[in-house]
């Protein structure tokens, strides 16, 4: 255990954590010399939980809002001021309803599947720096770990596809793993392709190469290739995280539910609550590989930047977070979902020849020094 500590959760790589001067404290007066570290990856935990349980019933409530204003509609109004409190009232209601599984269901495997999607997020949330010090792990190779960690949403929805004994449960699992795993190439290929224009794979040093004023972020320093890669990135991403108009492996027009149709109460909060830390992870990474990550939108004008760079780095990142969180429920409610076969074939007949030219570009502006 204590070496499982020194290697992989050293001060070295966990960049945020308690205070100096406590953590000198601790380590001076503890008999313990892992008690500061320990304290450290508690305080890290919370944070980690604070940021992914805390932020879904403000995403709930913010996808209703932006859902009941494009559809010319009010949304929740009723509990609380605007209906803010409605989203309290259903995640209590889910909390105490019942959680019933039908005959024939693989049991181990039908209540694992749930604990699984819920835990996959949360690893990519740890790798994500929310601001300068505001970071759980720094990975040198964070942007192929992240790649390896979207594996277990997949595995975890055709677990619980399989595990239901439903025949339309395990008709969208399998819609799914053909989804996600023909989308997770073309996200791989897009991330490929900010690790070589940045020349890290780091996302520190990701956000790091695009350090200066607003012209410096990807999505502005290559216009054509940046723009064109963050486009590309927002629609797999999409289809990544299982949303309208990629919402494939639910349809519940088709498959009344898709994978979670036997699931109930907190079983189902889990893969609902899934979605939405997912969402935040998405987007967090977006604004890492285009927007700039944590860094102030400066513009070159002394007086403006000063004022920009006295708000906190976690600030921003969070602004540019939820900007990208509202671009994504503008998709959904804007869009109509594609039949698997038109899915499909947008994927590898459009987007995955489109990835590979905007690879090959990057490979071409690197080797001949145009991206500086």
């Amino acid at each position: 255990m204590r070496y499982f500590f020194k290697k992989f959760l050293s001060y070295e790589h966990m960049t945020f954590g308690i205070p100096n001067f406590i953590g000198d404290l601790v380590r001076e007066y503890s008999p313990l010399p892992e008690l500061a570290l320990i304290v450290n990856v508690v305080l890290a935990v919370l944070a980690i939980l604070a940021v992914g349980i805390g932020s879904a019933p403000i995403l709930i409530y913010m996808e209703r809002k932006v859902c009941a204003h494009v559809q010319c509609r009010f949304g929740p109004m009723r509990l609380g001021w605007h209906g803010i409190l409605q989203t309290i009232a259903d995640v209590t209601k889910l909390l105490f309803k019942e959680v019933y599984s039908p005959k024939g269901v693989d049991t181990i495997l039908y209540y694992l599947a749930p604990m699984i999607s819920l835990t996959a997020p949360f690893f990519t949330l740890a790798l994500i720096p929310f601001g300068e010090q505001w970071q759980v792990i720094n990975l040198n190779f964070a942007v192929p770990a992240i790649i390896a960690i979207n594996g277990l949403g997949l595995f975890a929805i055709l677990l619980g596809g399989w595990a239901s004994n439903n025949k339309y449960s395990l008709l969208s699992a399998l819609r799914s793993g053909a989804q996600m795993i023909s989308y997770e190439v073309s996200l791989a290929l897009i991330m490929l392709f900010v690790v070589m224009i940045s020349g890290s794979a780091s996302l520190n040093g990701i956000v790091s190469a695009q350090s200066g004023i607003v012209l410096d972020w990807w999505i502005f320093k290559l216009p054509v290739l940046g723009f064109a890669g963050f486009l590309m990135f927002m629609c797999v991403s999409t289809a990544e995280l299982n949303r309208a108009p990629f919402d494939i492996a639910e349809a519940e027009q088709e498959l009344t539910a898709g994978f979670h149709t036997e699931y109930t109460g907190t079983a189902f909060a889990m893969f609902y609550l899934t979605e939405y830390i997912n969402i935040i992870g998405a987007s967090a990474l977006g604004a890492i590989f285009f927007l700039g990550g944590w860094q102030a939108p400066l513009i070159g004008v002394e007086s403006v930047d000063k004022i920009l760079s006295a708000v906190p780095d976690l600030v921003w990142m969070f602004a540019k977070i939820y900007f990208l969180v509202w671009l994504y429920m503008m998709f959904r409610w804007t869009w109509l979902r594609p039949r698997v076969d038109q899915l499909m074939s947008f994927e590898w007949k459009f987007l995955l020849p489109l990835n590979l030219i905007l690879l090959g570009l990057a490979a071409m502006f690197t080797a001949m020094g145009w991206v500086l």
